[in-house]
């Protein structure tokens, strides 16, 4: 079981740090992070869909076919953490080697979608003051892992929910033959 999490949880994050680091380069290079967002969404969707490989996997070859609702739910929370886990360190390298003015920039790029949109003076000052509070926090490590786990492990949350339903399966019960 060990094997599957880790194998599953390490191919899953970097599958979706792969994607990450690529949305933020075209993030950089065209400036639209509305569509890098969906795609980063996507991203961690179809990362994610080895929890449903790992559980499948360990139901069907190493647990005889059955596999409890608790069981497959476990596996794919632990996936889901060392994939949102390898995904949280490639953010920090990325963002402190190699981008260290995203905040900057993703702050520049709301300002302009909401002048862009026919935002008041008073909205545009409002959303100024709560970007200048995220970039403010953003200046602490431990505020920019928090916001990354924050950022993944709800889907992974769902997908490990969904597929541990769906994947659940009971021995069933023989009735003695007479």
């Amino acid at each position: 079981m060990k094997k599957i999490i880790v194998v599953c949880g390490l191919i899953s994050g970097i599958i979706v740090s792969t994607f990450m680091v690529s949305s933020v380069a075209v993030c950089y290079s065209t400036s639209d992070f509305e569509g890098n967002m969906l795609l980063g969404y996507a991203a961690m969707l179809l990362s994610f869909s080895l929890i449903f490989v790992g559980i499948k996997n360990f139901r069907d070859k190493f647990n005889g076919g059955f596999v409890t609702f608790g069981k497959a739910l476990q596996i794919g929370l632990l996936i889901t953490l060392i994939a949102s886990t390898v995904y949280v360190i490639v953010w920090l390298v990325d963002y402190y080697l190699f981008v260290p003015e995203f905040m900057e920039r993703y702050t520049t790029h709301v300002m302009r979608e909401l002048q862009r949109e026919g935002a008041t003076a008073q909205e545009l000052q409002e959303k100024s003051v709560e970007m200048d509070g995220y970039r403010e926090m953003y200046k602490s490590p431990l505020m920019v892992i928090l916001f990354t786990y924050a950022e993944i492990l709800p889907i992974g949350l769902i997908v490990s929910l969904l597929s541990a339903l769906i994947l659940k399966k009971k021995p069933s019960q023989s009735l003695p033959t007479i």
